[in-house]
């Protein structure tokens, strides 16, 4: 055992309470941003983990849970592309990763999304009119939508941009 071990415990436990501590600071945000609670705990381990990938059987003895649980928290993650799955070689065992780019991936499948939404507002205001308090309100989000998109664009424009100068050189 080396000194720092044994002043402070074993190095092992200290880094393990400092992950834990920080999985479960970022989950809680992204429960108050709208992300179920487990999908997050989730996300936040394996965007902690050195390798930025675990199994399920890592992460539920990470955060304590049942793999049925780790299951569907990583359904959700990869259907909104936060995350995604990958065979073990010569395994039949799932990692589960989570990318560098996953943000931009995850706005982009949103830019979709907006899409649709948009022809499902626009639908709405021919069918309630602009004479409605209905219709105006349709008009207003679809008017927003408009906006998101425009401004997505612009904005993953930028951020390649910004991280070709600070991250990728």
């Amino acid at each position: 055992m080396d000194e720092r071990q044994a002043d402070n415990g074993t190095e092992g436990d200290d880094e393990a309470a400092a992950v834990s501590r920080f999985v479960e600071r970022f989950a809680a945000q992204l429960v108050q941003a709208g992300m179920t609670r487990m999908p997050a705990r989730v996300f936040a381990a394996l965007l902690s983990s050195e390798q930025g990938a675990l199994t399920s059987a890592e992460l539920s003895g990470q955060l304590k849970v049942s793999p049925a649980a780790v299951s569907g928290a990583v359904r959700y993650l990869a259907q909104v592309n936060l995350v995604s799955r990958e065979r073990e070689p010569g395994s039949r065992r799932e990692r589960y990763r989570v990318q560098g780019d996953q943000w931009y991936d995850a706005l982009l499948e949103r830019d979709a999304f907006l899409r649709n939404w948009q022809t499902t507002m626009r639908e709405g205001v021919e069918q309630f009119g602009l004479d409605t308090p209905q219709g105006r309100r349709i008009n207003d989000t679809l008017e927003f939508f408009r906006f998101l998109e425009k401004e997505l664009g612009s904005l993953m424009q930028r951020w390649a941009a910004h991280r070709a100068e600070h991250l990728d050189g």
